[in-house]
């Protein structure tokens, strides 16, 4: 089959997040499985172009029609860890990828609506047919609509699979996208049943279009697929989804392998598998050197992530002062977020435990020492007020490190309770709370650490329990497919 996927992101060339994770280690895993995939992305001023082998030419001067004009376009090709990708450049006066970042732009819909029309014009005109096109979140979500309502007739037999990764952000934007695209008849795509947007009369949404639109629609999690059609975090499309229920479904994530697996991961200093448990430990002490921890008997909780309001940082703050209460240490490795106050505070309390040596605060990104953290400690929080799949605990249990997560999103997918589980005792991998209180996130620490320091057989069992489970991305690449086949002979 020949797959061609249209992302904004692609690991590791192009990351903001799980939507690069997820098109590099689907589109490995469906080229492990002998179909064709090929990778569409902006050319960013500001990607890893180390990442890329090869970067040359592959279409001079493609006029992508723009505003009742057209701009002149380049693509380009070249291999991404193995991966055939194309990268998209235009040349505008508007410097539509030429920024100091990915996203957070006053004019993102313009920039990505442009992304979506310089696609097919590709597509069409390097006569590239591919059976399946498959889109990731709002940025592409006029892609099913350009190819239907413009299209059609010289792209005849292309389907659409669509998958949302965040609800949250939807491309909602003003008609001046459809005058751009050439769309126009902004009666006719303004209707609430096609991109007229739910919450905002006269305003258009890019995702909703996506949905309506494509063959079939995807979320990145079974829980996470019930999350937005019944509850809040639909974000104003769980009518829509309602009225398209009987194309959408939810398929989990994977973690790739290749890159999260302690028995060959380079970054860390001693490799170890489920057999060979203890030399988890001789990480943790080199992440207690790395970190200037005190060399003590006690278990260490980790958090890794965004520093944003998504990922219950007021819990993760808590957990500190819980976890240094409590007689264990505590590290976090966060990357700064968009909210000021939000980054202002765990400022201010790296500096307050500066001189703590149980605790260490990391703001800032290194894959590095993101690799060591997973290997050196015993626990990873994980109490996000919303998380439509996360990577973090199913990396985590890669590595023999026990999560506790909040029961949201795709965790509810991944993470059993030890001792409130209804599943077998060999699955059951970690701690699991539900409210979004400190309470609640105290009750699983304390039931934690209690193991620990008490019963460390037991815990042991935990760890192994998550180190056998597979949540590589073969049997979501399996998924994929069956999804691709179902849309193709519809």
């Amino acid at each position: 089959m020949y797959i061609v996927m249209v992302s904004a992101e692609c690991a590791p060339v192009a990351k903001a997040g799980g939507l690069g994770d997820m098109v590099m280690g689907l589109s490995r895993e469906l080229a492990v499985r002998g179909h064709s995939v090929e990778i569409v992305l902006p050319k960013y001023e500001r990607m890893r172009y180390q990442d890329i082998w090869d970067l040359q030419v592959a279409y001079a001067d493609l006029w992508v029609p723009w505003h009742g004009s057209a701009i002149n376009t380049t693509v380009w090709f070249g291999h991404v860890h193995g991966r055939k990708c194309y990268f998209v450049e235009p040349h505008s006066q508007h410097g539509f990828f030429q920024r100091d970042r990915l996203y957070g732009y006053p004019d993102d819909a313009e920039r990505f609506a442009f992304f979506c029309k310089a696609t097919l014009e590709f597509l069409l005109h390097a006569s590239k047919r591919p059976e399946v096109i498959h889109c990731h979140d709002w940025q592409t979500g006029l892609v099913p609509v350009l190819l239907c309502e413009q299209y059609r007739g010289q792209m005849e037999h292309q389907r659409v699979c669509y998958t949302i990764h965040n609800f949250r952000h939807q491309g909602v934007t003003g008609r001046q996208v459809l005058a751009a695209t050439g769309l126009g008849r902004p009666e006719h795509f303004l209707h609430p049943d096609r991109l007229g947007d739910n919450a905002t009369p006269g305003a258009l949404n890019m995702m909703k279009g996506g949905i309506v639109y494509s063959n079939f629609v995807t979320t990145v999690s079974p829980h996470h697929a019930g999350e937005v059609r019944f509850t809040d975090q639909g974000h104003c499309l769980n009518s829509t989804l309602d009225v398209h229920q009987a194309k959408f479904g939810g398929i989990l994530n994977g973690v790739c392998y290749d890159t999260w697996n302690p028995e060959i991961d380079w970054l860390i200093p001693a490799r170890y598998s489920v057999s060979s448990l203890d030399v988890k430990y001789a990480n943790k002490e080199v992440l207690r050197e790395r970190f200037w921890l005190r060399k003590t008997f006690s278990p260490i909780i980790g958090f890794v992530g965004r520093i944003d309001e998504q990922k219950g940082m007021h819990l993760v703050h808590h957990a500190i002062l819980y976890a240094l209460s409590n007689g264990a240490q505590f590290v976090l490795l966060g990357e700064a977020g968009h909210n000021p106050g939000i980054n202002r505070q765990f400022w201010n309390l790296k500096h307050q435990l500066n001189e703590n040596p149980d605790c260490h605060l990391e703001i800032g990104y290194s894959e590095e020492l993101c690799h060591l953290v997973y290997a050196g400690v015993d626990l990873l929080v994980v109490p996000s007020l919303f998380e439509p799949c996360g990577l973090a605990p199913m990396i985590a249990l890669r590595y023999g490190t026990v999560p506790v997560v909040r029961a949201i999103g795709g965790m509810v997918d991944t993470v059993c309770d030890r001792d409130f589980s209804m599943r077998p005792e060999h699955e059951r991998n970690g701690y699991v709370f539900h409210q979004a209180d400190t309470q609640a996130l105290e009750s699983a620490l304390w039931r934690a650490l209690g193991l620990w320091n008490s019963y460390p057989c037991e815990f042991r069992t935990l760890m192994s329990n998550g180190m056998r489970q597979d949540f590589s991305w073969a049997r979501p690449g399996h998924d994929y497919v069956n999804v691709y086949e179902h849309i193709r002979h519809k």
